[in-house]
């Protein structure tokens, strides 16, 4: 393919996403909005290329960071590779291969001097006995769900305090579990006994433990999914998509099977009647914040990265865009926010890693959908320049209204004004068709607006917050002390609960 013709590829895509785009009551402007900062990123956050040896394909589903400090990755076509030297200025890394013969690797773990690996038909300890540096022993911790169909993807997390593992099981297909267990979560203890933990998901981009140390997975956009979303998940929960259900039979301790979800209704009242249903704790709205999240990490560097320490950083296959998002539990119930971080990406993000140094290391491809960034494959790391971006920080919900976190000082005259602070609302039709619109759209009137005495906070009190909907912030009318606008001026908190007074 010409040069000429590959650089149309993004912008056609921008073309097709704008439209449906419009299908979903989304206007260009705003899309254009969210997708022209790129420059203005690049000041706080330039993308970095991590070069790889010549005539090697490294399409990355996983990281892991070992306790030599090198970076290990796992690739789409089942190799694992060792890096040396990624953090460096200009980097000229060292890649060593280190096992192949796996399928699909999109888990990646080091435990007890081996790796565990997440591939689609089970996980896997690879270990390098003799120490030659060339990984010699595959065993199998669990092959406790079956694969057949390429849809069948494995996400596995890193462990929990207790040597836990979790991998969520991608359907067989949007509507359909043909093998065992799909659909599920399934919980992998440190002795390797493999429980049924959670059901009811469709296709899952990544599983993990969020800044507060509670289980989340990514969800895909489509049936009972009108936007992709994070999920929290806790033990018997059900996720919404009902094609799991005939392996609760094989799966006692998930308890009784849940009651089907009624198509056509609100997540709302879903969950008054299917009492084993988790409602979405960050809705991602489609086009808007992405099209395809995959799996995340948690900003854990103590300020090397910038201001959001103990935030979420998600990538999206599609769009090649990196997110950020923020959770909290209200009355029992996980809920949060989601925040536009970086854009111009050159391939589909697989997956996102903080490296030793806490930089952001994230890969992927651009196989079997297409994405918006040009190469086929990449490697690329994120650093902070050391420059702070006056953004939104953090939205948490009050019982009135929201607080407001900023990264710089706030000046109070828009600081202080309800004209300032634009809030609109809206919720989705909760069915088992693929995807859907944006329904019952309302604006949020501002009633006051009180700023923090350090500008860094603003506590925004409305008229009424109204839940099972998600809340769009329009904060480009605020501006900094010395003038900024905001980088990012919009933002989507999703309401499940509202805390009493």
């Amino acid at each position: 393919m010409s040069r000429l013709n590959r650089s149309l590829i993004p912008r056609f895509l921008v073309y097709i996403l704008t439209a449906a785009a419009f299908v979903n009551g989304v206007r260009a402007e705003e899309v254009g909005d969210r997708w022209g900062t790129e420059e203005r990123e690049r000041e706080y956050y330039p993308i970095i290329n991590i070069p790889l040896p010549p005539d090697t394909v490294i399409e990355a589903g996983a990281f892991a960071v070992l306790p030599d400090r090198r970076v290990a990755v796992g690739t789409r076509h089942g190799e694992i590779y060792l890096i040396d030297g990624i953090d460096g200025a200009k980097p000229t890394p060292s890649f060593h291969l280190f096992a192949t013969g796996l399928d699909e690797v999109f888990g990646l773990t080091w435990k007890d001097n081996a790796l565990r690996v997440t591939q689609s038909c089970e996980v896997t300890r690879v270990i390098d006995t003799d120490n030659d540096g060339v990984a010699d022993r595959f065993e199998t911790i669990s092959d406790a769900w079956g694969y057949a169909n390429y849809h069948e993807y494995a996400f596995g997390s890193k462990l929990d305090a207790d040597g836990n593992q979790y991998v969520a099981l991608g359907l067989s297909e949007s509507y359909y579990s043909h093998a065992l267990n799909r659909g599920f979560v399934m919980k992998i203890a440190s002795d390797g006994k493999t429980t049924a933990f959670a059901s009811g998901l469709r296709s899952p981009g990544g599983i993990g433990f969020d800044e507060h140390g509670s289980l989340f997975y990514v969800e895909s956009q489509g049936p009972w999914n009108c936007s992709c979303s994070l999920k929290a998940v806790s033990p018997n929960s059900f996720h919404g998509h009902p094609a799991s259900f005939e392996w609760y039979k094989y799966a006692p301790e998930l308890g009784p099977v849940p009651e089907s979800p009624k198509s056509g209704t609100r997540i709302l009242s879903e969950r008054q009647h299917v009492k084993q249903l988790v409602p979405y704790a960050v809705i991602f709205p489609y086009i808007r914040m992405g099209r395809s999240i995959t799996a995340f990490t948690v900003n854990k560097t103590r300020g090397k990265f910038g201001p959001f320490e103990n935030q979420m950083f998600l990538g999206d296959y599609t769009l090649s865009i990196l997110m950020r998002a923020t959770t909290e539990q209200v009355n029992g119930v996980w809920q949060g926010a989601c925040y536009p971080f970086r854009e111009g990406i050159s391939t589909g993000i697989l997956n996102v890693e903080f490296t030793p140094e806490g930089n952001l290391i994230c890969g992927g491809t651009n196989r079997g959908w297409p994405v918006r960034g040009i190469k086929p494959f990449a490697l690329e790391r994120l650093d902070w320049s050391g420059k702070m971006p006056f953004e939104i920080n953090r939205i948490t919900i009050e019982p009135d209204g929201f607080k407001i976190t900023f990264t710089k000082p706030v000046e109070r005259t828009t600081g202080n004004s309800p004209d300032a602070y634009v809030l609109s609302a809206f919720t989705h039709p909760y069915h088992g068709g693929y995807g859907g619109p944006e329904v019952d759209r309302f604006k949020a009137a501002v009633k006051t607006v009180s700023l923090s005495d350090d500008g860094l906070s603003a506590r925004v009190v409305l008229d009424k917050l109204t839940r099972g909907f998600v809340y769009e912030f329009d904060l480009g009318r605020v501006r900094s002390r010395d003038q900024e606008e905001p980088l990012h001026r919009n933002a989507f908190y999703t309401v499940n609960e509202i805390p009493s007074y």
